[in-house]
Order: C-alpha cells, then structure tokens, then sequence
C-alpha cells in the first residue's frame, strides 16, 4: 500500500494549499476552490454537444481527430451515457434546458427495454432512464427499467452462475468485467417492483464473478470463457488489455465500482472487501499524476497511453467505497485518492477546458489492442467524471473526513 500512502499524502499537500516537486498537473488550490469554473465548462461543452447533435438523435460515443463527436444508434453498448450526462447537468446546476434534453435523449431509448441481445442494457437504461426517474419520478420511465431488468435477466445461465455478456464471439459463454456494472439495474428493480429473482441473479452473478475473475494479488482478467454444460471455467485472459495475464486498468475499475455497489445494495462484507482488493491494486499501480495508463501491466510505461476513463470511473467507485468503512483512516485514504484523481484529470492535459471540442476529458483509450479509440473523449469517461464530481460535491459536505493542515 505504499503508493496508496503517498497518494493520500499528496492528496492532503495539495488540499492544504502545499506544493510538491513530484506533482505538476494538480492546482495548488485544491478541487473545491476550482468546483465554480469546472461546472461552467462542463455547461458550455455539454450545451455544445446538444447542439452539435441536433435533431439527430444519435448518441455521441467518441471524439473524431476534428473534435466533433462520432454519434452512434441507440442498441450501442455506449447510448445511455450522454442522457445520463444530461440528467447529471440538470442536477448540478438546475438548468431546466439540460432536463428537457436529457428527456428527449432518454425517451429515444425506449425500445431498448425488450432488446435481448446485449447485457449492456444496464448502462443503456439505468445511466438514462435511471437517473431520468430518480430526479423526476416519471412513472413511464420506472416501467421501462423494470422490463429492461426483466430483458437482461433472461441472459443469465443458473448453470453457469453468470449473465452472458456477448453474443456471436469466439467464446462460447464469455463473462467480461464490466458486466458487474449492470447488476446495478437488477438490484434496484428487485427494490422497486420487480421480482425476487433479479435480486439472486445480481448475486449469484457478482459471487461467481468474485471466486472466479480476480487473482491473488487484487487484479482482475477482462474476459472468461465458460462451459455452459457444467459452469466449469474454461479460459481466461482479456479483449481490450495488453495481454492474457495483465490488468487492463479500466477493467479493475469497472471491479471497484461494481463491488462497491454491489455492497451498496446487499450490505454482504464479502462484496466490500472484494472492492477493497480491487481499489487497493488500483492505487498501489497509479503513477505519481493519478492518472491510469490504459493497462497497468502496458510494457512501453512510461510511454503508454493513458485512459482518463479508467481515472473517472475509479474517483467515483473511490468515493462512494469511502462512505462505506467503519475506520476513518480509511475513509480518508479512499476519499483522498479519488480526489487526487480528480484534481490531475480536471486540469491540462487531462480537461479540455480551453479546447474548441465538446468533449470533456482527453486521452481516453477504448480498445487498444485494435487500435481503435485511442487518445480521444469517450462519452463514458466524460459521464463518470461528472458523476464523480457530484459526489465529491455530496460527500464532502457531509463531512467525511477532516481538513489536513
């Protein structure tokens, strides 16, 4: 945990107004005194995409080597996060506009509720129509996420003990990482309408998860392969990391945040400690900056790519994982790092503050190994970012932890 301590220790320096040699991107001033000039350009780029899109609606998922955004159709794995952004705009800062977008943009998605053929279903509907319905409570949006949760539970394998992530790849049962996101909307439609069995299927699902994609030391594979006769495992190794055995740093972060909600939801301390491995491998691989290379394992590190998106959706998994330890060490070690991680991400080279592009964050990577989506904004890093900032936002006036001076 050595790093993990210095991260704590910077994090504190910079807050307190210190300065150090070895942290060059962070502002001396701290996150907070900067929240003001942050939200307004997070206004102006989201209120440029808005408008960039149009009458379209397509749904932005990367930005083109001009800025503008590459729009996608609404079964993309990726469609959900611009409404969200939307809806998180609206909550910052109470603008109505982004509301009344965020709807029209989240009402396109309706469809998606009877799609079968994806389990990313759960970031399409629960990041749009999710976060539509916890501000708004509009009833039609609560019966979409409850048939999408119904659609998505039709893709678990009781045998296998897993829902299936894709469709027509060479695996035969493929299990990613990231399906642990998607447990999200069965949980909360156990909670709120839906059945019993959703609850089981999201358990069931992070507890063969748990015993099967992690090793030892905290990190996690990308991607299993397994027989659906008898659930055996029968390969492990990765899609979008540098290779079989490495850890793909946006994979362990998508392993934090979908343990800790997991936790969140079921209040099992088996969940909150599998979030803890996976936060503690995170932090321990950070480089001094706070900001992920796209693999913590890339062989060319230093001069690997970053992924500002793994940096995003770690801060905001970071963040929510504090509230859950009982120790105030350890609140304050995973608050502090999350805030290191936003502090480096919300100024240059990381913010496209200054830049004429709608998109938020820069030097995301998507898919390294096909080469694709490489040094750009992704529409989910720039979701999480904002995400994450809202609960910096939240949690620090709750006061969870103190001031170091």
């Amino acid at each position: 945990m050595e790093q993990v301590r210095k991260a704590i220790v910077l994090g504190l320096l910079l807050s307190s107004g210190c300065t150090t040699s070895h942290v060059t991107e962070a502002p001396a001033d701290g996150l907070a005194s900067r929240m003001g000039s942050i939200t307004r350009t997070l206004s102006d780029k989201v209120g440029h995409t808005v408008q960039e899109c149009g009458d379209s609606l397509r749904y932005p998922r990367n930005t083109l080597p001009d800025g503008r955004w590459k729009t996608v159709q609404i079964r993309d794995w990726t469609s959900g996060f611009f409404p969200g952004i939307l809806w998180y705009m609206h909550e910052m800062t109470g603008d109505g506009s982004f509301a009344q977008s965020a709807r029209r943009w989240t009402e396109g998605l309706t469809p998606l509720q009877w799609y079968s053929g994806s389990h990313d279903v759960g970031f399409m509907v629960f990041c749009s129509f999710g976060n539509g319905y916890r501000l708004t409570k509009t009833e039609p949006y609560k019966t979409v996420i409850l048939q999408t949760a119904g659609t998505l539970a039709t893709r678990f394998n009781p045998t296998v003990g897993c829902i299936k992530s894709w469709d027509n790849r060479k695996w035969a049962y493929p299990v990613i990482i990231d399906n642990m996101m998607n447990l999200e909307l069965l949980f909360w439609a156990s909670q709120n309408g839906g059945t019993r069995q959703m609850y089981d299927i999201a358990v069931r699902h992070a507890e063969t998860t748990m015993r099967n994609h992690f090793r030892p030391d905290g990190s996690t594979y990308h991607v299993l392969s397994y027989d659906s006769t008898d659930g055996s495992v029968v390969w492990k190794g990765t899609h979008q990391g540098y290779a079989d055995e490495s850890c793909w740093s946006r994979g362990q972060a998508w392993a934090i945040y979908g343990y800790t909600m997991t936790y969140r939801f079921t209040k099992d301390p088996r969940f909150l400690q599998t979030a803890q491995r996976a936060a503690d491998y995170f932090l321990d691989h950070l480089p001094p900056d706070h900001v992920p290379y796209w693999d913590f394992n890339a062989p060319g590190i230093p001069d690997e790519p970053r992924d500002v998106s793994a940096g995003a959706i770690a801060a905001s998994a970071l963040l929510e994982l504090s509230r859950f330890m009982n120790e105030q060490p350890a609140k304050e070690q995973y608050f502090r790092a999350a805030v290191s991680i936003l502090e480096a991400l919300s100024v240059q080279p990381y913010f496209r503050e200054s830049e004429a592009s709608a998109g938020i964050l820069k030097y995301a990577v998507g898919n390294r190994p096909g080469g694709s989506e490489i040094d750009v904004s992704l529409i989910y890093g720039d979701y999480y970012f904002i995400e994450a900032l809202i609960r910096y936002q939240q949690y620090s006036t709750q006061n969870l932890v103190n001031s170091a001076r």
